[in-house]
């Protein structure tokens, strides 16, 4: 007997959206101290249709004020998890979040924090490095140079499968 051919699932209903966009929000702001409309920006940006939106779409969607959200969308377009588009000839700002964006962000924050070894190094030699108020600078000179090997022996991850699964 023939398949029938699948059907696209019907899309969450939007009370589902906003409590997992809180869920999101949430998250960032205990494990990142992040304020909570700043997560409900992430929140959205990530399973918003269309992905690219303009702010007054992105304030309907998550029920905040344009001012508020003009400050978090700044400082999450300054730290790279979303990017601002324009069309040709228009004047509106759209905003969207690219799926290798992760990637590019955490690893550049990484590499950030792990140049931090080389001003713990400068600090070891100028208080020496047997000091015992050195054992904080070693400690951390110890952690990021553990972490640019790790790094440095990390894969890829794979970003080509497309299906949840």
């Amino acid at each position: 007997m023939p398949r029938a051919a699948a059907r696209p699932s019907a899309p969450p209903p939007q009370a589902q959206l906003l409590q997992w966009t809180e869920r999101v929000a949430t998250f960032f702001a205990e494990h990142y101290g992040l304020p909570p409309i700043t997560g409900r920006i992430l929140g959205w940006m990530m399973i918003c249709d269309p992905p690219e939106q303009s702010a007054g779409e992105i304030a309907a969607a998550i029920g905040a004020s344009r001012a508020s959200l003009t400050t978090n969308i700044r400082m999450l377009t300054a730290s790279g998890l979303i990017r601002r588009l324009t069309r040709p000839g228009g004047r509106t700002s759209y905003y969207r979040m690219d799926e290798g964006m992760w990637d590019a962000v955490i690893r550049r924050r990484v590499t950030s924090m792990m140049s931090f070894s080389a001003i713990t190094l400068d600090g070891m030699k100028l208080i020496g490095p047997s000091s015992p108020r050195a054992a904080r600078l070693r400690t951390a000179h110890e952690f990021f140079e553990w972490m640019a090997r790790v790094l440095e022996q990390a894969t890829q991850p794979d970003t080509t499968r497309k299906a949840v699964r």
